[in-house]
C-alpha cells in the first residue's frame, strides 16, 4: 500500500507511531519525541499529494534518530550530560538524505553515551530495555533505535557501528541492522566516536527495507573526504552492470514493491559460505553454536559450500580495538570542555577547574575509562609499546579478511557469544562487557561490511542474530544474499 495511492495518509502513519512511542514510554527508547514537528511535516506531504506532486521513495515513513545525529529538531544530546542543550545549527548528510526523500522524524533515540558501550546502560538517560525481555539489555550502543524497530513503533532506524553497535543490538532484539563497508555512507554530522572504525547503518524489518535505505543513503559526500564513490547506486549486485531503479514510496514494508535486482542464485555459479573455526568455542552459548549449524546445514541442503575458514589473526581483534578507538575516542573528546557548547560546571572559578569540573560532571565513567586509557597508549614512552603494535595487528587483520575472501564469498559467523544479558549483569565489569564485541570488532578494523540478520531465539525465547560478513563494497551482495536466507 502506498501513500501516493492516498490508501493511507502520512498524518495517520505518523500519528500510530507517536501513540506506540508512549506506550512503550516504560522500555526508555527515545530522549527526545518530536511530536509537534513530525505531525507539521506529515500535513506538509499529505498536501503535496493531495495537490499532484511526486513525493520521495521514503515519503510519510516515520523513523527514529540515533541521538548522535546532528539535526536541527530537538538537542544533540548523544545521551551524554557534557552535550545537554546543544542545539545543532547543521543537519548531518544521511538525515538530510532520509528527509529529502519523505521520511518523518519522530524521535530521537537512547544510546551509550557517546556511543561508548554494549547495551545502552552508559546513557545519561538511564537505561533502555530489551524488546524481547524487559529484564534483559537492549544491546549497544544503538539500543534505543533496535527497540524501537523490534517494536514496531517505526519502520526504520538510524545507527552507527564502531565495533558492533548497530550489529548486536540487531541481533538481540531480533531485527536487521547493516554497518556498511568504510566510507560508504557520510559521516558529515554525526558525533565522532573513532573516527577511523565509525559507520553508518540502519535497522529495519526486512532485507528489502534496508536495501531501500542504502540506496537513499550511501554515495561520496565532499564533507566527509573519508566517503566513497557511490558503488550501491543504480548495480546490480552480482554483475556490476547498471539498471535502473524501480523503487516507489511506500507504508508497510518500505520496500515491498521492489522487483528484485539480481539473477535467480540458481542461474550462478555455487556460492562458498566461510564459517570461523576460532569461533567455534567454549565461550559462545550453546544456543547460537546451533542456529549457526542450522543455517549451515539449511544452506547446504540448497546447495551452497560450507567453507571452514582459519583465521588466528583475529585473535588480536579485540586487543588492537581497545588500544586504537580509545586513542581516537580521547582525541575527539579533547573538544568538550564547557567553553563552547553544551553543558558547564557551575563549581569553576579558573579556566583550568572549568575544564576538570566539567569534563568531570559531564562524562559518564566509561567515557572516562577510554579516555584514560586513549591517553595512555598515545602517551611519550608507550606510543611504540602500545598503538603502533595495535595499528600492525589492524594490518594483519586487514590482510586475513583478503585471504579468507579468496576462499568464499561470504563469511557466516555469531554476532555476539551471548544472547542478551540481564541488566546489571556485567555494567561494573568492564572486561565482561568488552568480550562480548570479541566477534564484531574486526569487520570495524578491516572497513568490510557486516548485516545481523535474525536466527530464530533461545531455548528462553530470546532472539538470536548471525552477522553475514562480505569483501569491501559489497554492501548489496550481503542485503540480496539476506533474502535467500529469510
Amino acid at each position: 500500500m502506498k501513500i501516493a495511492d492516498k490508501k493511507t495518509t502520512a498524518t495517520k502513519l505518523v500519528k500510530t507511531a507517536l501513540e506506540k512511542a508512549k506506550k512503550y514510554a516504560d522500555y526508555n527508547i527515545f530522549t527526545f519525541i518530536d511530536e509537534e514537528g513530525a505531525l507539521a511535516r506529515a500535513k506538509e506531504i499529505d498536501a503535496a499529494i493531495a495537490r499532484g506532486e511526486k513525493v520521495g521513495k521514503l515519503a510519510g515513513v516515520p523513523y527514529a534518530l540515533k541521538d548522535n545525529f546532528l539535526s536541527p529538531r530537538g538537542e544533540t544530546t548523544a545521551s551524554a550530560h557534557i552535550l545537554q542543550g546543544f542545539k545543532s545549527p547543521v543537519t548531518a548528510t544521511a538525515v538530510a538524505k532520509l528527509e529529502a526523500e519523505g521520511a518523518i522524524m519522530i524521535g530521537r533515540t537512547n544510546l551509550d553515551a557517546f556511543a561508548h558501550g554494549s547495551s545502552t546502560e552508559n546513557s545519561y538517560f538511564g537505561p533502555t530495555h530489551n524488546a524481547v525481555d524487559f529484564e534483559r539489555v537492549a544491546g549497544g550502543s544503538s539500543g534505543g533505535s533496535a527497540v524501537a524497530v523490534a517494536l514496531d513503533i517505526v519502520e526504520f532506524a538510524t545507527g552507527t557501528d564502531t565495533g558492533g553497535s548497530i550489529r548486536q543490538p540487531a541481533s538481540f532484539n531480533g531485527v536487521y541492522g547493516l554497518k556498511p563497508t568504510y566510507g560508504c555512507i557520510s559521516r558529515y554530522g554525526v558525533v565522532a566516536m573513532a573516527s577511523s572504525t565509525d559507520c553508518i547503518g540502519f535497522f529495519s524489518k526486512t532485507p528489502e527495507d534496508m536495501d531501500l535505505l542504502m540506496s537513499v543513503a550511501s554515495g561520496q559526500d565532499a564533507k566527509d573526504m573519508t566517503t566513497l564513490p557511490d558503488y550501491y547506486n543504480p548495480t546490480d549486485a552480482r554483475t556490476g552492470n547498471s539498471e535502473a531503479s524501480s523503487l516507489a514510496p511506500v507504508v508497510t514494508g518500505l520496500a515491498s514493491s521492489i522487483a528484485p535486482v539480481v539473477a535467480n542464485a540458481s542461474e550462478l555459479p555455487v556460492r562458498r559460505i566461510g564459517v570461523i573455526k576460532e569461533f567455534d568455542n567454549e565461550s559462545v552459548d550453546a544456543d547460537i553454536k546451533k542456529a549457526l549449524k542450522e543455517k549451515c546445514e539449511a544452506l547446504k541442503k540448497k546447495g551452497y559450500e560450507i567453507v571452514e575458514l582459519e583465521m588466528p589473526a583475529l585473535k588480536y581483534a579485540l586487543a588492537a580495538y581497545y588500544i586504537i578507538v580509545p586513542a581516537e575516542v580521547a582525541s575527539n573528546l579533547s573538544r568538550y570542555d564547557g567553553v563552547r557548547y553544551g553543558f558547564r560546571s557551575e563549581k569553576s572559578d579558573n579556566l583550568e577547574d572549568l575544564y576538570l569540573n566539567t569534563r568531570s560532571e559531564g562524562f559518564m565513567p566509561e567515557n572516562k575509562r577510554r579516555i584514560m586509557i586513549g591517553n595512555f597508549v598515545l602517551s611519550s614512552g608507550f606510543y611504540d609499546a602500545y598503538f603502533l603494535k595495535a595499528a600492525k595487528a589492524r594490518t594483519l587483520i586487514v590482510q586475513e579478511y583478503e585471504k579468507a575472501f579468496k576462499k568464499c564469498d561470504f563469511i557466516l559467523t555469531p554476532v555476539s557469544p551471548n544472547p542478551a544479558f540481564k541488566l546489571g549483569e556485567k555494567v561494573n565489569d568492564p572486561v565482561a562487557m568488552y568480550l562480548e564485541d570479541l566477534m564484531s570488532v574486526s569487520l570495524n578494523l578491516a572497513g568490510v561490511p557486516g548485516l545481523a540478520i535474525p536466527a530464530g531465539k533461545t531455548d528462553a525465547g530470546l532472539p538470536i542474530g548471525l552477522q553475514l560478513v562480505g569483501p569491501r563494497r559489497s554492501d548489496k551482495n550481503l542485503i540480496e544474499f539476506s533474502k535467500e536466507l529469510e
